[in-house]
This record gives C-alpha cells, sequence and structure tokens, in this order.
C-alpha cells in the first residue's frame, strides 16, 4: 500500500503552456505504478493535487508559480445576487449523482460541449476514448453529477469525493442552454451536496489569474489558495 513517505515523482521535460502563452511548463506526476486509495488522494488534493483520470500531478514550473489550487470552505460560502439568479433560474433542473462510468449520452455531450466551446484546448477534438481515460479511468470514488431539464440530459459534472471534500474534475453542458449558466450552477450544487455531506471543502483545481477562463473560480467567496504550504484566504484583487 503507498504513502506519502513511499511515494515516487516524476517531472515532465518542460513543454508548452496549455493555460499562458510563450511560456512553458513543467508537470510532476505521481509514478502511476502507485495504489492510490481514497484516503491518499485526499491527502495529495490537500498538497495542490489533481486527478486526471488515472493520473496524478501538479504543476512544477521552476520559473512560474502562477498555477495556484484553490478550494471553497463551504459553510463559510453564500452565494452573490449574481449566483443567486442563477440558482432561481434552474430551479427547473433535476439532479442525480451517478457513479462515474462511460455511456454515449454523456460522451455525445461531452463531445459537443468540447467541440462548440473549446476547440483551441488540449482536448479537441474529442473521442470516446479520451473521455474514458480522462474522467472513467482511474476512479476511486468518482461521481457524476447528471443534469437534466424534463428528460433530456443538459450537463455532466465528473466529481470525486474526498475525505475532507469533494473535488470538482470537470463540467460539460450543452452550449445551446449557455443563458442557464450550468457550469456555475454545477459548482453551487457542489457546495450543497458537500454540505450535505458534512464535508468542509469544494477543491477548485487551478487558478491562474492571468487566465480569462478562470476568473469564474473566483467569484466564490471567500476562496482559499494553497501557498508556501498552508492554505490561506485569496484576495483575487
Amino acid at each position: 500500500m503507498s504513502n506519502l513517505r513511499t511515494l515516487v515523482f516524476f517531472a515532465t521535460p518542460p513543454h508548452d503552456c496549455s493555460y499562458l502563452p510563450d511560456r512553458e511548463a513543467t508537470t510532476m506526476f505521481v509514478d502511476p505504478r502507485a495504489h492510490i486509495d481514497k484516503k491518499l488522494y485526499s491527502q495529495l488534493t490537500a498538497l495542490g493535487f489533481r486527478r486526471s483520470g488515472s493520473h496524478y500531478y501538479r504543476p512544477h514550473c521552476e520559473q512560474c508559480n502562477a498555477c495556484i489550487p484553490v478550494r471553497l470552505k463551504v459553510d463559510d460560502f453564500k452565494p452573490d445576487r449574481s449566483q443567486r439568479r442563477v440558482l432561481k433560474k434552474n430551479t427547473d433542473l433535476k439532479c442525480t449523482m451517478v457513479p462515474a462510468t462511460f455511456a454515449e449520452r454523456y460522451y455525445q455531450l461531452y463531445a459537443n460541449y468540447i467541440e462548440q466551446r473549446h476547440q483551441d484546448g488540449d482536448m479537441y477534438p474529442p473521442t470516446r476514448e479520451q473521455f474514458t481515460s480522462f474522467l472513467v479511468e482511474g476512479a476511486t470514488d468518482s461521481w457524476f453529477l447528471e443534469i437534466h431539464k424534463d428528460e433530456r440530459l443538459v450537463g455532466l459534472a465528473a466529481v470525486d469525493l474526498l475525505d475532507d471534500g469533494l473535488s470538482a474534475i470537470y463540467t460539460a453542458f450543452d452550449p445551446d442552454l449557455e443563458d442557464r449558466s450550468l457550469g456555475t450552477y454545477a459548482i453551487l450544487w457542489q457546495i450543497e451536496e458537500a454540505r450535505r455531506r458534512g464535508l468542509p471543502h469544494l477543491y477548485l483545481g487551478y487558478w491562474i489569474k492571468q487566465c480569462r477562463k478562470m476568473n469564474y473560480k473566483t467569484r466564490f467567496r471567500p476562496i482559499e489558495a494553497l501557498r508556501d504550504g498552508h492554505w490561506r484566504e485569496l484576495d483575487a484583487g
């Protein structure tokens, strides 16, 4: 059984940064041969690691520290006016947590979302193999949040259950419903789910101040950032 003291880590060679132009990035990975159980995964997440399929990683760039792990303390969170409007607008939706498995309807929603919203990203073009390796493989205690309008699947959020919270892995939604702000709605639902389960945190991955696509994360307040080995409230101003 692996633990933090026995884990082996590998660093990638420098490669183009996915978020900031004209910068190189280095990524640290946990040895893929290690057995990562829920306890160890929770410890790694608290240290700033993320899961992508069977891989656990964190940025490890010598000349840059722009990628900052962030999380919410769910009991302290209060929605602002805009977030309250999102909740009110989506009262007709039905949400269900189900085990993370492959289904064609999940993939079709995901593929449409990538093709319409993220043609400039690493996941374009989407494939079934990519969907499975990213969101299904390597799952320890992993779930899909299904979001339905009437009988139609309009949103899907991948969520990991940790010892001290939930980890928001990824959200895809029907691009035709952009005015419903389903990405924000999925986070608000996960905040409430963490509260229902008595878990203190919702981990939101990395925040980069210079990356416009990540601005939405700091609209959830108060938000904590991991810096110098300590979680502290972030002033994103």
